[in-house]
């Protein structure tokens, strides 16, 4: 597995709207998401895995 294969995409949503986005090793996806969910409480946190063609 390359690097790449390990990267996330964490997103915060509003409604349909991508407010924020961040690609980082799984770890710091991790840290970021729980960061992001502390701050926008009421909104959508997602953390993917990033596609090959990402």
């Amino acid at each position: 597995m390359t690097s790449r294969q390990h990267r996330r995409r964490v997103r915060v949503w509003f409604g349909e709207h991508v407010i924020a986005q961040y690609v980082a090793e799984a770890p710091l996806a991790a840290r970021y998401e729980q960061a992001m969910r502390r701050r926008f409480a009421g909104l959508k946190v997602t953390n993917d895995l990033l596609g090959p063609l990402d």
